[in-house]
């Protein structure tokens, strides 16, 4: 059942609403109080667990659910958040060991990363900033934490200047770990926290590399020609890159929310299909008066949209391994560029070779930054624009103004419709 506040109101200390559609998800009550709760079976002994999410009313039911959906993810990648949080809580009230030895590089970047970063970012974040600096750290893993100098910091950042978005990035996230080590106590308050000093305003990237010559920082829009003959290209694709990259021009979401569509997103109301993204979905995730994202499905995105849930039980874009997960973003920018004229990889499905692309020099994302130049060239207000993109309004905008522009978002993805299609005509003749 959906959640209602009067049945919950009405439960008795002891009893439970359960909320069929978020599985595991319920509403508790204790004498005086009442929990949101999730309760799930897990993944490292099948024994069955649960964990607190808040209390009711004063967690509301959309934030409820937006931690549910972030709990069971975590269980969907293996891991148990009951145990981890017993596990946190024993280690909370363990002494501090003063024979133990100095506190270690190593072990703040593993404190910082199950303290902060395994509670506070999805799966693929989650791992990808274990990747990095479990892997960049290590010449100075070893070394005492409060006792790391600031040329070693230094030396560490310079020796990825080459490559400065990983610099950045290391930088960024050794920062927040030395203010973490603080802010816990492992670290002592003397200790100066030198990634917040070294190298700022110095690390710029150069922009990606081509065929290895580095094509600068300059953001890619495709133009209405480009855009006609992409259109008419898309059947050399496979079907899931061309499905996706129709999703990407007919409704100009961002391409993590495209590939991770589910049939349950997908609803016909009175003025046509809509797909409603979980506002965990989108970028705008973290604020707190961000709703979902509606997008109205018109012409060839209806088209794929419905095929594809002819062939699905829940992801539109199932992944190939077998696993109940949708296909990684990275495989539509890699279905991109193996088609890119500049591209030396070897093509093993065609003894002939790939087709290439007529229109080069763009990533899927591009497509998203010529939509949104096509629609304001074609006079789409600037507020229904950034609603088609998902963008919220600026500071003091967004809290008074909550109209959500769904006839608005229609009548301009349909005139966007019209104008892709007559761009494809052009492009034939």
């Amino acid at each position: 059942m959906t959640f209602d506040a009067r049945s919950a109101k009405l439960l008795q200390a002891g009893q439970h609403l359960i909320l069929h559609e978020h599985p595991g998800l319920r509403v508790e009550r204790s004498t005086a109080k009442w929990a949101w709760i999730y309760r799930y079976k897990s993944p490292v002994d099948t024994g069955m667990r649960q964990v607190k999410i808040g209390e009711w009313p004063k967690l509301a039911y959309d934030q409820a659910v937006g931690e549910w959906r972030k709990l069971k993810e975590r269980r969907e990648a293996g891991e148990d958040p009951a145990l981890q949080k017993r596990k946190a809580r024993a280690e909370a009230r363990r002494p501090p060991a003063e024979s133990a030895g100095p506190y270690l590089v190593r072990q703040l970047v593993q404190d910082y990363l199950a303290g902060h970063i395994d509670r506070s970012r999805k799966p693929k974040g989650r791992a990808e900033v274990r990747r990095v600096l479990e892997r960049e750290t290590e010449p100075i893993a070893d070394r005492p934490a409060d006792l790391l100098l600031r040329s070693e910091a230094f030396d560490l950042i310079e020796k990825l200047a080459d490559k400065p978005v990983l610099a950045s990035q290391v930088r960024q996230e050794m920062g927040a770990a030395y203010d973490y080590g603080l802010d816990s106590g492992k670290l002592k308050e003397t200790t100066p926290n030198w990634w917040r000093q070294i190298m700022r305003g110095k690390l710029r990237s150069k922009g990606k590399k081509i065929a290895g010559k580095h094509v600068g920082t300059q953001k890619r829009a495709l133009s209405e020609p480009e855009l006609g003959g992409l259109i008419n290209w898309l059947p050399n694709f496979s079907k899931t890159i061309a499905d996706a990259l129709t999703l990407y021009l007919w409704t100009d979401t961002r391409g993590a929310e495209i590939v991770a569509i589910e049939k349950t997103e997908i609803r016909e109301e009175a003025d046509g299909l809509w797909w409603q993204i979980p506002k965990e979905k989108t970028k705008n995730a973290r604020h707190e008066n961000a709703t979902d994202l509606r997008v109205p499905l018109v012409g060839r995105a209806k088209a794929v949209v419905l095929r594809r849930m002819q062939q699905t039980d829940r992801w539109l874009f199932p992944s190939e391994t077998g696993r109940d997960e949708p296909i990684a973003q990275k495989v539509i920018q890699s279905g991109v560029y193996h088609h890119q004229p500049y591209c030396k990889t070897v093509d093993k499905k065609h003894s002939g070779g790939r087709p290439r692309l007529p229109v080069t020099h763009w990533s899927p994302h591009d497509l998203r930054r010529s939509i949104r130049t096509l629609l304001a060239s074609m006079g789409c207000p600037e507020p229904v624009a950034e609603a088609i993109m998902g963008h919220m309004p600026p500071g003091i905008v967004a809290v008074y103004n909550v109209y959500g522009y769904d006839a608005e978002r229609r009548e301009w993805l349909t005139a966007l419709d019209a104008k892709l299609e007559q761009l494809a005509l052009q492009a034939q003749s």
